[in-house]
């Protein structure tokens, strides 16, 4: 196999997986890049860490109604899954539909949002828009329980628009109102509002149970309306199909996937991409698996200039390193403290700081949430004791049959963790530190003894680096 062969594999797993080890990576140049994307954009059956397993450990994963629990509970999903993409997808969406603990106050609810993300996550978009206008976590979030047909609320409306599907510029504030007047009737549902419904309201309808949707006939707008200059009697369900036939909607999703999966700017090859992506769109019926295998096997996609052109967001960042380490495969006390360091980097699960979601790209980075970055990536990729380090320790004992100098070490270490692209002047940095004490001698090598923790040192040093902090 060549470096440029396991190079752009190993890109294909950073951007639709959370990064690979070297035998996972050689078992998919095996099945050749293609059969690999549809491996990935196969996300049937997937399997994870037991749920019987998880809750015999971490009593409060079993009601998850604790944000902590919760956001654990996604991170063990993450971390142990057989179908990284259905994650990935699912995180997307998080994003984009971004509804927040903080409001809602009921994590049960965003997990059962979450687990319809990984259900259509791949599906058509109109369906995806449909869902999330039904799921109760949203109807919240966004008042559209509040939205009635004699007094409407237009923040869903208006989020939908703007936010979800569109874009500002693409429609007019009659537009929103009219979209507003569809939704309504649109609200949640509990077992206590529905036991009482017929004989009077209930005084706790959105308690801390078990939420679901309810469409309620007599709250909903039936009169005419007139929404992106078509005109009828038109419901969510109208609506939403009027929306997804928008160009504006196609440029608007494709963009986003292009910036989540391929590259933080989009250079005059990246919007030849997203073009031929909004053109699968259309054809397939508003697939996003077709959208992106179309971008997975894209000219464009599979290019040096889309190599390293995003930075992680936190979330990759922590799950990657943990999967390349191995740690956490079984339930590890101190799960919960892995989820809120990526809350101190930034991106806390199931808390989006706003519907507009997180801000990405260089802004992940600052002052602050580069030190916990680094200190977090560091702690994982050090420890030589994780069956991931082990791997790449085990690895570059076979690579020589005497010592390694320190460029081969620091070479070999560079490789054995991306491989990465790294800049001349970052190498020399690496081979530096390495020369301080020689050549790295594993031959003989025992668990733990100076020569392993040089590797872990070496590793270290890696994930400190500006390079390790892109995708």
């Amino acid at each position: 196999m060549s470096n440029s062969d396991i190079g752009l594999m190993s890109h294909l797993m950073r951007r639709a997986s959370f990064g690979a080890g070297r035998d996972e990576l050689e078992r998919c140049l095996e099945q050749g890049y293609e059969a690999t994307v549809e491996g990935l954009l196969d996300t049937g059956n997937a399997s994870s860490m037991p749920d019987d397993l998880i809750r015999r450990y971490h009593v409060e994963q079993s009601e998850l109604r604790d944000l902590a629990g919760s956001a654990a509970y996604w991170m063990y999903r993450m971390i142990t899954t057989d179908q990284p993409l259905e994650e990935k997808m699912a995180l997307f969406w998080h994003g984009l539909f971004a509804t927040g603990y903080t409001k809602l106050n009921q994590a049960r609810s965003q997990l059962n949002q979450v687990e319809m993300f990984r259900r259509n996550g791949l599906g058509r978009f109109d369906e995806m828009l449909l869902e999330i206008s039904r799921d109760p976590a949203m109807l919240v979030w966004l008042d559209n329980n509040d939205n009635h047909g004699d007094a409407i609320n237009e923040n869903y409306g208006r989020e939908l628009l703007e936010l979800f599907s569109m874009g500002i510029g693409n429609y007019t504030e009659d537009d929103i109102k009219e979209c507003a007047r569809a939704f309504t009737g649109w609200t949640v549902g509990n077992a206590e509002y529905m036991a009482v419904r017929a004989q009077k309201d209930s005084i706790w309808p959105y308690g801390r149970i078990a939420w679901h949707f309810d469409y309620r006939e007599e709250d909903h707008d039936g009169g005419e309306k007139t929404f992106l200059g078509e005109t009828g009697n038109f419901n969510g369900e109208d609506i939403i199909g009027i929306i997804a036939k928008q160009d504006a909607t196609a440029e608007f999703i494709c963009t986003r996937l292009f910036q989540f999966f391929a590259a933080d700017e989009i250079t005059d090859a990246g919007r030849r991409a997203v073009a031929a992506m909004k053109e699968t769109y259309f054809e397939s019926g508003y697939r996003i698996k077709d959208v992106l295998r179309t971008l997975f096997n894209s000219e464009y996609f599979q290019s040096e200039e889309a190599r390293f052109a995003r930075v992680k967001g936190p979330v990759e960042l922590v799950v990657g390193a943990i999967r390349m380490a191995g740690s956490y495969q079984t339930p590890t006390l101190g799960i919960e403290k892995v989820s809120n360091n990526m809350l101190y980097m930034g991106q806390g699960l199931l808390q989006p700081p706003t519907v507009e979601g997180w801000h990405e790209g260089v802004e992940w980075i600052d002052s602050g949430s580069l030190v916990e970055r680094v200190n977090f990536a560091a702690k994982e990729l050090s420890d030589t004791g994780s069956p991931g380090v082990r791997a790449i320790i085990e690895r570059l004992a076979a690579s020589s049959e005497g010592a390694l100098s320190p460029g081969e070490f620091a070479d070999g270490c560079v490789d054995l963790i991306g491989p990465i692209a790294v800049s001349d002047e970052t190498r020399s940095v690496l081979v530096d530190y390495a020369s301080r004490q020689g050549d790295l001698d594993l031959r003989g090598h025992q668990p733990g003894d100076d020569a392993e923790r040089r590797v872990g040192n070496m590793l270290r040093l890696i994930a400190a680096t500006r390079e390790y902090q892109l995708a």
